[in-house]
């Protein structure tokens, strides 16, 4: 594991410890948030209280080769959202197996949730959405998404059934994409060029360090298009809430 990599980590369990006295003021709701144990957070908490932000860091155990080293990248189409999100999936190639990102955007506080499956339907689409539901702090007004198969009737009638608006974009605009192009982007660049070694083949593993890109790039990222604020400064911001 590289040393950015290392200081990534380490900043991550800064930000759940914060999460836990700044957000939520209650440690086991963080730990239900972030998908960690208490034990795990106590942890992490005792070596920061002991020796600060370096104390979180682990000692590197990355291999000096790696034979099954993937370069997984960002390919295919583009789903998004207009008014609340953007909305999709993505192929990650380099593996023997197909995996796709998903990715949902808040279009006002670029918050974002990623999650990492081996197929892309409807079936798969209606259990990203429920994903999403649950762990965002504002209710999704709307969403919109592209004509693909994934999200066609069933999907469509799920996020009616939930009280959500569901638009498809017209075709041919790629104008309305800028902000999912920007985010993928910031993606490979920042995230799976790191990866350094992780086979994307190691679902568990590999949804543990997207889930760890995605607390990093939510609340310590600064964002250029928000003024250097992190998507929950922005949302913290925009609603005055303590979230």
């Amino acid at each position: 594991m590289t040393d950015r990599e290392l200081d990534r980590r380490a900043a991550h369990r800064l930000a759940v410890i914060r999460h836990a006295q700044e957000v939520t003021g209650n440690v086991s709701k963080t730990c239900r948030y972030y998908g960690i144990s208490r034990q795990a957070y106590y942890k992490w908490y005792r070596r920061y209280e002991a020796g600060g932000l370096t104390a979180l860091r682990d000692g590197s155990s990355r291999p000096h080769t790696s034979p099954r080293a993937t370069q997984a990248e960002v390919v295919g189409k583009i789903v998004y959202l207009r008014q609340t999100y953007h909305f999709g999936p993505h192929k990650l190639s380099g593996s023997r197996r197909k995996h796709y990102q998903y990715t949902a955007i808040d279009d006002c506080t670029r918050i974002r949730v990623l999650r990492a499956y081996d197929r892309c339907n409807q079936a798969t689409s209606i259990r990203f959405l429920d994903e999403v539901m649950a762990r965002l702090p504002f209710r999704i007004e709307t969403i919109q998404t592209d004509n693909g198969a994934e999200f066609q009737s069933s999907f469509h009638y799920h996020v009616l059934d939930r009280g959500i608006g569901h638009v498809y974009i017209r075709p041919a605009t790629p104008r309305l994409n800028g902000k999912v192009e920007r985010s993928h982007r910031i993606d490979a660049d920042e995230f799976y060029k790191l990866l350094e070694g992780i086979v994307v083949d190691d679902s568990g593993l590999f949804a543990e360090r997207l889930r760890e890109w995605e607390d990093f790039y939510n609340f310590d990222r600064p964002h250029g298009g928000l003024g250097g604020q992190t998507p929950y400064e922005r949302l913290r911001q925009k609603t005055g809430a303590s979230v």
